[in-house]
């Protein structure tokens, strides 16, 4: 889907402004963000330099500063995604393996892995997700919702594996999978004969210097700091399989992610064999969208920085740097935010002072008519029902099935269940009227009116020769493609980086995904062929050539 504000990748494009920072301007800065924050999140945040490094520690209520410290070890999510790709990179350095080499062949013998029209998943698909599994294993059992990987057994990610039939080329497009990193981390280590954790201390986290990291064996002197959900209440910590821990298991203090950063900027004295698979983990695999070995990569002003950002139960990390400015950023909190937008726009300014900081979101309350617009029987993308009434100035949320939970309103234009992690982000449709995202566990599906979400897919379906004359890549600024095809006789949009969502003909060459307040306007040459379209979206209008 595309967000109400430009992507990171898009916010990049246009900044080149880098100053000098030191620790009382970084924690202005991370004041300026935080504080008094409806989260009560705390931020460990470090701004690395050539030959500086600025680190501050910040609550949204200063009352909380005890909560976390240098000591402090925080959960940092899928940033342990770049780490496994450095493992993986070592094993390509040593002649081990290669990333044209099949999954398949890192899976145990009679392994059921899936392969598109003789096509298989190479290891460039999972460190570029374009694997074309999905998300999660059919078979991962949730026992306990707040610690959802700890029941999954090696066994049960791999027999997972032959429930999947593809729908298209591994390599053919970008979907977010859990799945294919957990394959990877159990890949990696069975290839190198070591228990994961093992692997990572000995091959990444002692050779950096890295020495309260740790998954599950916690060293002596580190303190655990508590996740919290963005309501402020404590919620369990995340336990992954030793060997699949690969995909979001590290644990790390600030200080520990300023020795990884600098490492990857070339500022810590390394042994080669280290040196070499950073390096390596570096270098694009992939253009669209842009990616190194599971790190993001974003233009910033004619350069290029990698980023990649984290989230778990409780917490949220974020790793970004700028390889021709030496200039890298950590930010780690100990509050999940994903369903916040996460910490994008907080660790894009520290790389570049250009680019928005945000600003804190504070409880508000919601005009009366667009209460009065939300309000009534709703049909989620997925299938389930929600009922929203109102209650007082706010509302309730009432998902079939499930217990009544209340709303709260922020200024930034949110509603928000008090009890768990997710967002009700309001949107206006074209004609006006009042529709909503809902935003949980970093998806995002659409609402339609559910007296009028039976006729919705009948209307919207045409014809295939129609929706052809629409598909291909329009390029909406530097680094950022809007992508068009057809998926069940109805037109798809995907942008660079992020899932792809419906969009339903309302007009002549007009097609809208009103859901997210988003309109398509294509616009043709003498001959009839499509050259290009308008994207019109909050006031906005990005135009794109077809390519």
């Amino acid at each position: 889907m595309l967000p109400n504000a430009l992507t990171l990748a898009a916010m990049l494009a246009f900044s080149s402004n880098v100053a000098a920072m030191d620790d009382a301007t970084l924690a202005r800065t991370v004041d300026a963000r935080l504080s008094g924050d409806r989260t009560g999140a705390c931020f460990a945040v470090a701004v690395i330099e050539r030959d500086h490094v600025a680190r501050t520690f910040r609550c949204a209520d200063d009352q909380d500063a005890p909560r976390i410290g240098p000591d402090s070890a925080f959960e940092i999510g899928s940033v342990s995604k770049t780490m496994t790709a450095a493992l993986l990179a070592r094993l390509i350095a040593d002649g081990e393996a290669s990333l044209d080499d099949p999954l398949a062949d890192y899976l145990p013998a009679g392994t059921p892995v899936p392969a598109f029209e003789g096509q298989p998943i190479l290891l460039r698909h999972i460190v570029t997700h374009t694997s074309g599994l999905p998300a999660l294993p059919a078979r991962m059992p949730v026992t306990d919702p707040a610690d959802p990987y700890a029941a999954l057994t090696d066994q049960a990610l791999l027999a997972s594996l032959g429930d999947v039939t593809l729908t298209r080329a591994p390599g053919a497009q970008f979907e977010y999978s859990n799945f294919a990193s957990m394959l990877l981390s159990y890949a990696v280590a069975r290839r190198a004969g070591q228990p994961f954790e093992t692997l990572i201390r000995t091959q990444l986290f002692a050779p950096l210097g890295m020495e309260q990291a740790y998954i599950a064996d916690r060293p002596d002197g580190v303190r655990v700091a508590a996740g919290h959900l963005p309501n402020g209440h404590e919620t369990a910590a995340w336990t992954f399989p030793a060997d699949l821990a690969g995909v979001g298991g590290v644990r790390a203090t600030l200080e520990d992610m300023v020795r990884y950063t600098q490492a990857q900027l070339g500022q810590r004295e390394v042994a080669a064999p280290v040196r070499t698979a950073l390096q390596m983990t570096r270098q694009p695999v992939s253009e669209t969208p842009p990616m190194a070995m599971h790190w993001m990569i974003a233009p910033l002003a004619g350069r290029q920085v990698l980023m990649h950002e984290g989230g778990t139960g409780g917490f949220s990390s974020l790793v970004g740097f700028d390889p021709a400015r030496g200039r890298g950023v950590v930010v780690l909190s100990d509050t999940a935010l994903t369903a916040l937008g996460g910490l994008g726009n907080l660790g894009a300014h520290l790389l570049d002072a250009s680019v928005p900081l945000g600003k804190p979101r504070r409880v508000a309350t919601p005009p009366a008519e667009l209460v009065d617009g939300l309000v009534g029987s709703w049909r989620l993308e997925n299938g389930l029902q929600v009922e929203l009434a109102r209650k007082g100035d706010t509302m309730t949320l009432h998902p079939a099935g499930q217990p009544v939970f209340e709303l709260g309103y922020d200024d930034a234009g949110d509603f928000y269940p008090q009890q768990f992690d997710a967002l009700l982000s309001p949107q206006r449709a074209s004609d006006g009227s009042w529709t909503f995202v809902w935003r949980q566990g970093g998806g995002a599906l659409p609402a339609v009116r559910a007296d009028a979400a039976a006729g919705h897919a009948e209307a919207a379906i045409l014809d295939a020769a129609t929706l052809s004359q629409y598909a291909g890549r329009y390029t909406l600024m530097p680094g950022f493609v809007l992508t068009i095809d057809a998926a069940a006789g109805r037109l798809r949009a995907q942008a660079t980086g992020q899932g792809a969502f419906a969009l339903d003909a309302s007009g002549s060459d007009v097609f809208e995904a009103a859901a997210f307040g988003i309109e398509l306007r294509f616009q043709r040459d003498a001959e009839g062929e499509v050259t290009s379209l308008e994207l019109h979206q909050g006031g906005q209008v990005l135009r794109g050539v077809r390519g």
